[in-house]
């Protein structure tokens, strides 16, 4: 069959989009981006759209033709910089659902969440609510499969959570150690829509989680484990008030272009648990699924660098703002530096420019799309620092305070932005 996946080399889309392939089906993709298709599956012919810009029913029927059936697993969590949860979840859902049965298509299987509500207080669930609702009236066959909090090879969102937290050193910071999380592994659900699409099903509106009930401060400590980490001295109960606070920093990151795994929304989420009802279709629960997952020294790097992540990146962003505001306001000492062969105004100019190109560079670093020019930016102005204080300042080599071997550091952990710095 031919099998349009959307969202297709997201954190499930991609294990589906391998599973269609690995049954022979003719498999199509549909996400952003064409070049991270191809990177993730080669063999899967890739189609570049936005689905907050598909939002009306001719917008589907080019991208329609010759498919049989129709898989979502698009998503997104909350509004930001370039994310749109009603446009994406609720806007193109019906847009699509309107147009699948005029161009033939035979099946949609749409990839939910369990315990979403058109009446929810998050615009996540209400949004999944609504596009469940137009999938359900397409007039073709339907399966819904609404998974849990899907733990995958692959590290983003939830699972980037658990396992940043997991790798804390010495301690276990826990927030809400009580709710009860219900995993399921990805591969189960990948193998939930081959099941559907080849047997033809219809009709299905099936949660895919553990029986198992297991609450936060477990599946944390399991994950731990899971990574060959010394177990805590302490585990220690994190106020509520403070995760709120580092959620709306995260929701502060989502509209400078940044994905942060914790954001009120994913907090609501997890303070309300990720549950429902597990006996609609069988999955394996959470000892098994780590025993499928590989644990290796990547993920155990994965886990300590992305936790690391965001301090480097505050660290490194003040480190060019705060030098910036300071050769700003103490231009008379910069220029002093320059010594009295160097006209003022060019000396004068120097201070000011370089202080302008500092704070920009700092700016940058924050805002997501140019997070990575901006590192590179400041390796190419550090070694500009270098060579320039060389000619025109070569004592500053010889101070005492090292101002000038304090540059290589910068460079260096600019350097180390650059590379970590990556897109899923």
């Amino acid at each position: 069959m031919k099998i349009l996946v959307l969202g297709g080399y997201g954190l499930i889309g991609l294990s589906i989009t391998k599973a269609l392939l690995a049954a022979g089906h003719d498999v199509s993709g549909l996400g952003r981006s064409v070049r991270k298709g191809e990177a993730a599956v080669p063999d899967v012919t890739w189609i570049g759209r936005d689905l907050s810009h598909m939002t009306e029913a001719e917008d589907w029927t080019h991208v329609l033709t010759g498919i049989d059936v129709v898989v979502n697993a698009a998503g997104v969590l909350q509004d930001g910089m370039n994310d749109r949860v009603m446009a994406v979840q609720r806007d193109a859902v019906r847009a699509l659902a309107a147009a699948c049965k005029p161009a033939g298509v035979r099946q949609i299987v749409q990839i939910s969440a369990p315990g979403v509500s058109e009446s929810s207080d998050t615009v996540f669930y209400r949004s999944k609510a609504e596009g469940d609702a137009a999938v359900k009236a397409s007039g073709v066959n339907w399966v819904i499969f609404r998974p849990g909090l899907v733990l995958s090879p692959q590290a983003y969102g939830g699972t980037s959570l658990l396992r940043q937290l997991a790798a804390v050193p010495l301690v276990q910071p826990v927030m809400l150690a009580d709710a009860d999380i219900r995993t399921v592994y990805v591969e189960d659900v990948a193998a939930a829509v081959v099941r559907a699409v080849e047997e033809g099903l219809t009709g299905i509106d099936a949660d895919l989680l553990s029986s198992e009930p297991t609450r936060l401060e477990d599946l944390i400590l399991a994950i731990r484990t899971w990574f060959g980490f010394a177990p805590p001295k302490a585990v220690i109960r994190t106020p509520l008030f403070l995760g709120a606070l580092t959620a709306r920093l995260g929701d502060l990151a989502g509209w400078l272009g940044w994905r942060p795994a914790l954001r009120t929304t994913s907090l609501k989420v997890l303070g309300k648990g990720v549950t429902g009802h597990a006996q609609q279709w069988p999955v394996r629960n959470l000892p098994d699924t780590l025993s499928a997952l590989p644990s290796t020294v990547q993920e155990r790097t994965y886990a300590r660098t992305a936790l690391l992540y965001p301090f480097l990146l505050l660290i490194l962003s003040a480190f060019w703002i705060v030098s910036g505001i300071v050769g700003w306001v103490q231009q008379i000492p910069a220029m002093a530096v320059f010594g009295p062969d160097l006209p003022a105004p060019l000396a004068k100019g120097f201070v000011l420019g370089g202080a302008a190109a500092d704070i920009a560079i700092g700016v940058a670093l924050l805002i997501r799309p140019l997070t990575r020019l901006a590192a590179l930016a400041a390796v190419f102005v550090s070694v500009a620092y270098l060579g320039g204080s060389a000619i025109l300042a070569p004592h500053l080599w010889a101070d005492p305070l090292g101002p000038m071997v304090k540059v290589f550091p910068a460079i260096a952990l600019s350097l180390t932005i650059w590379t970590l710095t990556e897109a899923r």
